[in-house]
């Protein structure tokens, strides 16, 4: 059929019409792209194109108290691998895999993913500055080497529980794991523009992103006094061959942590080459068991705040045992104290004498105090892996209950707990959440960016309570159970502590965790240290182990921290075997024969030099020394002779 010209002309009209509005609309659309979105759509191409190149930010810094390093980052380079980039991915992985000691096809998977990098580990992570070297000399496409950096303990196992250890790129254990956030900083990197064929765009230019370092952590930690904790537990390990020993020393009126440490302890750097259970249990925060005779020291500052006991006119009469619903619970005491004070009942341990002071207090008061003093539930040390501890639950609690727990037995605490616990009862009736991190510094600028103060759960005593107990824990360590701490010269009080280990759901006769807890000055107490050993081979009392541990620590402790000593203290009560120790004469200006008609038998004299006349002596005149010791007399002229 014929089309008419009409037709033709209306059809190239309506195509023309049509591909002029068509026309238009990508006039319009080119427009729109180029004047709207064309920033945007080329942000989005230019990231298809880039690559980038991580490089880590330095971990934070974590110190003691005084600023001293206890870890910090080295540099450690990691090999990371462009696919895209490979020329040849079998030779490659060969190669890497000789110098990276890794199987090649495991290198081969990891350099044929199909992403813009990949790292290669294990073997390429944190690497020695030798291998990276090797790496680098091999020239391989699509190979780079990354700035990394990796943990360096520069003290080996000191504060390991505490610090804890790091994994490829976060904190495991310890405060390492968690303040990890704040510690890891922000990683930056170098980034580029690639071809379709993942190499350089020519033209195009690097974009470095500093990463921002973590920042530095302080902790309340002072490496002096964990340094003394650490070396008493080692020899008391060695010496009593312990199945593991725990050591806590905080200062009572902020609830910061000085010291504290478990053996057995592991190496930081090489954690792997430990069991596990050495690295992944802190034992003075994690370990529960029954505290034994440390835990009267919270059933007398109850019995003392609730004005149950007048400890010097009180008396109370111990047979060696008592009897409660039908059990017999004896003292450690065969035969039992007799007739004695309550304040000798404390000085003694006395078991009998604890339980009547339950009994004056009753279960719902005692118990009420067991809770505010922070048992039962746990102290919030900012580290990972604390537990509960364990209480009888009230309604559970009889006459029996009630007894043993008054005495330590029958309940479970934690070392942390304890210290917390008994921190309060000394210092004035205020209990603190303990804890190890003091301050967060900026890594530039090297100023205090947070400040993590002591926080004060409750008031559980009076301060006039508080003071009675200091009393009668110093009177312990002077002429109680707890003679062995004490400190010539230092006002020190404490308690000793001696459980049954509970074994198959009874209690154990050979086994016992035996402890110590004490504190100084009595008067104003400055460091608490608390010593629990378990199982020692032999003799197993807190006053014959654990006591002269604590005081190693605190002899050592004090006189580091400045604390004078004074004159003012307790007169020690010495037994039959004892050695005494007493004060040195100024022997100077006295001639020898004066010296033995006037001077006592308490030293041995050893004379030198030629001369009638005393002119130096060692140890001077005023020190206090063991009787018996020697004192060296030097000889000389008088001036006028």
């Amino acid at each position: 059929m014929k089309v008419s010209s009409v037709t033709v002309r209306r059809r190239l009209v309506i195509a023309l019409f049509c591909s002029g509005i068509i026309f238009v609309a990508l006039i319009t659309r080119l427009a729109y792209v180029q004047l709207f979105i064309g920033s945007e759509l080329a942000r989005k191409a230019e990231d298809l194109w880039r690559r980038e190149i991580p490089f880590a930010a330095k971990r934070g810094e974590i110190w003691d108290r005084n600023g001293v390093r206890l870890t910090y980052n080295i540099s450690s380079p990691s090999i990371m691998a462009i696919p895209a980039q490979i020329e040849d991915a079998r030779s490659t992985a060969a190669a890497l895999a000789r110098v990276l000691d890794m199987g090649e096809d495991d290198v081969y998977k990891m350099i044929t993913k199909r992403e813009s990098s990949v790292y290669i580990r294990p073997g390429g992570r944190k690497i020695s500055e030798d291998k990276a070297a090797e790496v680098r000399n091999l020239n391989l496409p699509g190979i780079k080497v990354a700035e990394d950096n990796k943990r360096y303990y520069p003290f080996g196992t000191l504060a390991s529980h505490i610090l804890g250890f790091t994994g490829i790129d976060k904190g495991l254990t310890g405060v390492e794991a968690v303040y990890n956030s704040e510690l890891a900083g922000i990683n930056g990197n170098v980034s580029f523009l690639a071809d379709a064929s993942g190499g350089v765009m020519p033209n195009s230019s690097e974009h470095y992103r500093a990463p921002r370092d973590g920042l530095n952590l302080q902790l309340t930690i002072d490496k002096n006094i964990q340094s003394y904790l650490e070396r008493e537990l080692d020899q008391a390990m060695v010496q009593h061959q312990a199945k593991n020993a725990i050591a806590i020393a905080m200062d009572p009126n902020t609830g910061e942590i000085l010291g504290m440490s478990a053996r057995p302890t592991y190496d930081p750097t090489n954690f792997l080459d430990y069991p596990s259970e050495v690295y992944n249990r802190n034992l003075p925060i994690w370990m529960t068991y029954e505290p034994g005779s440390t835990f009267k020291i919270i059933t007398l500052a109850a019995a003392l705040e609730e004005k149950k006991v007048d400890l010097q006119r009180d008396t109370f009469f111990d047979p060696g045992f008592v009897e409660v619903g039908g059990a017999r619970l004896r003292c450690w005491k065969r035969g039992g104290h007799g007739s004695q004070s309550f304040l000798q009942v404390v000085e003694n341990s006395c078991n009998p004498g604890f339980v009547a002071l339950g009994q004056r207090l009753g279960k719902e008061t005692l118990f009420d105090y067991i809770r505010r003093f922070g048992f039962g539930q746990k102290t919030g040390i900012d580290l990972g892996g604390e537990e509960n501890g364990i209480m009888f639950k009230l309604s559970k609690v009889g006459p029996v209950e009630l007894a043993t727990t008054a005495f330590g037995q029958g309940v479970s605490v934690t070392p942390i707990q304890q210290i917390t616990a008994v921190s309060a009862a000394v210092n004035g009736g205020k209990l603190f959440t303990p804890h190890v991190a003091k301050n967060w510094y900026n890594p530039e600028t090297g100023q205090v960016v947070k400040e993590i103060k002591s926080e004060l759960v409750r008031q559980v005593i009076s301060e006039s309570t508080s003071k009675q107990v200091r009393e009668a824990l110093e009177s312990v360590v002077a002429k109680g159970t707890g003679r062995t701490a004490f400190i010539d010269g230092y006002r020190v009080g404490g308690k000793t502590g001696t459980a049954q280990k509970v074994i198959g759901g009874r209690y154990s006769p050979d086994e016992h965790i035996v402890s110590f807890i004490g504190f100084a000055p009595a008067d104003d107490p400055k460091i608490v240290v608390y010593v629990a050993i378990d199982n020692p081979v032999g003799i197993q009392f807190g006053g014959v182990v654990a006591a002269p541990v604590v005081k190693n620590i605190m002899t050592d402790a004090l006189r580091y921290m400045g604390v004078e000593p004074r004159k003012d203290q307790l007169e020690r009560e010495y037994r039959y075997g004892e050695t005494k120790v007493v004060e040195v004469p100024d022997l100077i200006g006295h001639t020898v024969s004066d010296i033995y008609e006037d001077m006592n038998m308490n030293f041995r004299l050893e004379k030198f030099g030629s001369g009638d006349e005393v002119i130096s002596q060692a140890p001077k005149g005023g020190e206090r020394v063991e009787q018996g010791s020697t004192i060296r007399i030097y000889m000389g002229k008088h001036p006028e002779s």
